[in-house]
Formats: C-alpha cells, sequence, structure tokens
C-alpha cells in the first residue's frame, strides 16, 4: 500500500514494528527483509511516487530533475564546488542511477574490517551479493549495449595500453533509450522502485510518500520509538498542514547519505563522541569534454558499459602520490545537461552547442581520502561543507589528465575543460595545463554521487556512530541502513554495498524483534 499526500485528509497516527525513513538502497532493502519475516513496517519517504505506468518518467530532463532529485537537481556545497547528486522520491537514488552494480572491493572490505565493522566480513557478504545479483539481474553489459562514446573509450584505452573491463548492470529487458538517470520509462533499470519496494508492499508494507520526518522521538529512557512527520504538497515542497505520528519498536533511519546526519541533528540526539556529520566523502567526479569528427551522440543506449579499473586504487612511491584513486569511464549526459555544463556564453557557447552531436565526454570517480561535513545553520537548514584538498586534488588532476590521454587517444580533436574560464586543450602536449587550471571554489562544478561515512560505523563510541549491528551506539532500537555508515567510501558504485550492509541491519533487527 502507498500512499501520497493528495490522499490524506486529516492528521494520522501509526503503530508499527518498524519505521523505516527512506526508500532507496538502504530502506526499501531493510523493508523487503522485514516484510517477508511478517513483521509490520511503515516507510516514509519525503519525495512523490513517480512510476513508468503512470508516465511520471517522460524523460525530459527539466520534469524529472524536479521530481525525482534532491533539491531540485541544485543543491551544492557552500563553496558551490560540489553539486549535490541524490534522490528525492520513492526508491531513491536507485531511480536515478546509472545501473552500475559492483560488489564491496574485497581491499576496501579489509580496511572496513580494521576499522571494526565485525559482521561484515567478505564470507558474510558473499552469499547475500550473490541473491542480490540474481534478484536484480545483474550481469556484464553485452556488446550491442556499448555506445560509440564506449566504443570510441574502449578504442582509446587499448591505444594506452590500459586495460578495460565490462561493467555489470542491473537492468532487464532494455530498450537503450539513453535516459537512465531521468528515470528507466520503460522499468528495465532494476531500481528498489521496480524491485524490493514492491516486494515489501507485497509482503504487507505500507509506505507514505511526501512524508517529512520532522523528528526521531524517543522515549523516557532515551530509545528511539517512533518519528514525527508532515505531510509535503508536491507541488510546493512545503508542508501541506497534516501531520503523520508513527509508534514503532524500532526506527530504521536510511534517509541517505546527505540527509541521514540532518534528521539526526534535527531531531537533537546525543551525539557525545562528535561524529555526526562529520567524515562525509562522496566520490567528487572531474569530467571533461571532446570535440570528434564523427557524430558521438554520448545520451542514448547505456551510459558505463566499460571502464578502466586498474587506477581506482593510488599508487605512491615512498608515501610520494604517484598516480590513480579513481575509476575512469565514458561520460553520458543528456543535451540539456551538456548546455548546462560546457564553459561560454553567447556566441561562443553556441558554437559549440551546434557540434553537439560530436561531443563526446568521459568521467572519473575520485576515491576521496578528505572529509567534509554536514552541519544545521542557525535556521535549522543542512550546510554542506566540502573542498578537495591534500592527495585528493592530486588524484583530480591526474584523473583529468588521464581522461585527456584517452580522449585524444580516441581521436578527439579538442578537449574541452568545464571550467569557468573555458579551457581548451588541442593537442596532447597541452595535457600538462590541467596540472596548473583553478579547480576550487566551484571554478568547475564536481559531481558529488555517492555521500558517505556522516554516520560512520565502529566499534568504538568515541570514534563513531554506529555499532556493527548497524544500531547506534547512543539511541537504543535506532538503526542506520544506508551508506551514512561507510567509514570510507567503497572506491566503486556504493548502491549494491548499501543493500547488501542492509540485509545485515535486518538481521539484527529480526534478533532483536523475535
Amino acid at each position: 500500500m502507498i500512499v501520497e499526500f493528495h490522499q490524506i485528509t486529516h492528521d494520522l497516527n501509526e503503530e508499527t514494528d518498524v519505521v523505516i525513513v527512506g526508500s532507496g538502497c538502504g530502506g526499501a532493502t531493510v523493508a523487503q527483509e522485514l516484510a517477508r519475516a511478517g513483521k509490520r513496517v511503515i516507510v516514509l519517504e519525503r519525495g512523490g511516487y513517480f512510476t513508468a505506468a503512470r508516465g511520471d518518467l517522460d524523460q525530459r530532463s527539466d520534469n524529472m530533475l524536479a521530481r525525482i532529485d534532491g533539491a531540485r537537481g541544485l543543491g551544492t556545497s557552500r563553496n558551490t564546488e560540489i553539486a549535490m547528486m541524490y534522490g528525492n522520491c520513492v526508491g531513491g537514488a536507485s531511480v536515478h542511477y546509472w545501473a552500475d552494480s559492483w560488489r564491496l572491493p574485497k581491499d576496501r572490505n579489509d580496511l572496513y574490517i580494521r576499522a571494526g565493522l565485525s559482521g561484515h566480513e567478505p564470507e558474510v557478504l558473499e552469499p547475500i551479493f550473490e541473491q542480490l545479483e540474481k534478484d536484480l539481474n545483474v550481469h556484464v553489459a553485452e556488446p550491442e549495449y556499448f555506445n560509440r562514446m564506449n566504443q570510441l573509450f574502449d578504442l582509446g584505452a587499448k591505444k594506452l595500453g590500459w586495460r578495460t573491463e565490462g561493467v555489470r548492470q542491473a537492468r532487464r529487458g532494455c530498450v537503450k533509450s539513453g535516459h537512465c538517470y531521468q528515470g528507466c520509462a520503460y522499468d528495465a533499470k532494476q531500481s528498489q522502485l521496480v524491485t524490493h519496494i514492491p516486494a515489501a508492499l507485497q509482503a504487507g508494507a505500507k509506505l507514505f510518500a511526501d512524508c517529512h520526518v520532522d523528528q526521531i522521538t524517543r522515549d523516557g529512557k532515551g530509545k528511539a520509538n517512533g518519528v514525527a512527520a508532515s505531510f509535503i504538497d508536491r507541488a510546493t515542497g512545503k508542508p501541506n498542514g497534516r501531520k503523520l505520528a508513527v509508534k514503532a519498536r524500532f526506527v530504521v533511519l536510511a534517509a541517505g547519505g546527505y540527509s541521514s546526519a540532518v534528521v539526526w541533528l534535527k531531531s537533537g540526539l546525543p551525539n557525545a563522541s562528535g561524529q555526526v556529520g562529520r567524515n562525509l566523502f562522496l566520490n567528487p567526479c572531474p569530467y571533461l569534454y571532446a570535440l570528434y569528427n564523427e557524430p558521438v551522440v554520448m545520451w542514448v543506449n547505456i551510459p558505463s558499459a566499460t571502464g578502466v579499473m586498474d587506477f581506482r586504487l593510488a599508487r605512491y612511491d615512498d608515501g610520494r602520490y604517484v598516480e590513480g584513486g579513481y575509476l575512469l569511464h565514458p561520460n553520458q549526459l543528456q543535451a540539456e545537461f551538456v548546455a548546462a555544463t560546457l564553459p561560454g556564453f553567447g556566441r561562443e557557447h553556441r558554437t559549440l552547442m551546434d557540434q553537439l552531436p560530436n561531443i563526446g565526454s568521459t568521467v572519473s570517480w575520485i576515491d576521496d581520502e578528505n572529509p567534509g561535513g554536514i552541519s544545521l545553520s542557525s535556521e535549522g537548514c543542512p550546510l554542506y561543507d566540502y573542498r578537495l584538498r591534500g592527495v585528493d586534488i592530486l588524484k583530480t588532476r591526474d584523473a583529468m589528465k588521464k581522461q585527456a590521454m584517452l580522449l585524444f587517444a580516441s581521436g578527439a580533436r579538442e578537449v574541452i575543460v568545464p571550467d569557468t574560464v573555458g579551457t581548451r586543450l588541442r593537442d596532447p602536449s597541452e595535457i600538462p595545463l590541467l596540472d596548473k587550471i583553478d579547480i576550487a571554489d566551484g571554478a568547475i562544478l564536481f559531481g558529488g554521487p555517492h555521500p558517505a561515512g556522516a554516520l560512520r560505523m565502529g566499534k568504538d563510541p568515541q570514534t563513531s556512530v554506529v555499532a556493527p549491528s548497524h544500531e547506534a551506539h547512543e539511541v537504543p532500537n535506532l538503526f542506520v541502513a544506508d551508506p551514512s555508515v561507510f567509514p570510507r567510501p567503497p572506491s566503486v558504485d556504493p548502491s549494491l554495498t548499501i543493500m547488501a550492509f542492509s540485509v545485515i541491519a535486518s538481521r539484527s533487527l529480526l534478533q532483536r524483534l523475535g
């Protein structure tokens, strides 16, 4: 059962075993696991309910940003350096992600275990990953799903002697529309909207859309015992005057890497460790454009069917950074996003847009090591502080240079940097310029698609917020099931790892529920 804002005519009071805040990869997975086990489950989602069947996913970037993206796609870090990419709809960020589906690499899993994440060992995660991959139809993309940008990417990598790998995708019956980021209008992308959420509902869960959680409530002993929420008018994004109070034996916070810490802070929950909102990682994404002498049309078919994984881990020499620390992939942006991020104005910009079909692009996901933070303003509004610094700047510049090398090797006649001054490289000999261009404070707008760490997990309550059981150290009966618990980013798309960790959180809850 899904209830939307326009169906609410009066204040509501509900009682349940578990109330879940958020319906993305974490919340939807927990809902499915608990509902199938026969538990009473209520899911609260601040965003709206949009489906392919109703025609809501219309493949228009302007409409879809407003419907499924947090802050309508306009949220940034305080210094405008990072575009905050997250979901605000039933299904969360999985509705707009690219469907790339990696398991947590063993080296990163080992790092997590050293950080105290007992119960998340490879042998525990292995069967969970196997089941998730079966449920979501995860498989390597076949050659027919390689668009021209994917083909050019492989061509350039081969000329440079770089090994490429097919990217595992969560898709079923893909029609190659190229509108993955706007929400799949064909229900082919196996997001939570078409997988775990329907399964949870079929098993008896109830979901309230357009429902903003104002506060996680606690009893006299400090234990979480429910939530207080307000229904949102979808057109205005403001409360419509109707309230919801949920009493629950347990609360699961799964609002996402950008939002769960905000809910915690606004609820006034304990923070003796001072760790709530700190350690915000987000995989900043530098990207480059290129002009080719042939049509590329990068917004058709699937985004990243291929990639270079050999630079995922940074390489050091006697403590000095040498290269790497990122993924390298072909990029896919629709015409509207290209227009918004290409440099220049007026005639200069029009000249570039006239060549739109011949524009290609690459992108990298930086495995950042220097986190930012989340706090509240004096008015209670969330503030996101993040600045590339230290080795992350070196990684970013190296990633951009590797992209330029690949683009030229694949036949690009010119490489375009999306910076405010419109830097262009017309020959490989100019690639060293990327070591000197300004990249700080919004000179280039980097994507931040994978927030993690702001409620990090660990065994020591002095240095972490959540125990390895996923229960909060300082708030009994409150569990966290989203990337906020990661001590460090997983260095690959986190979606599958979020789901796997959420299965473990569900098992902890089931033990407590009895």
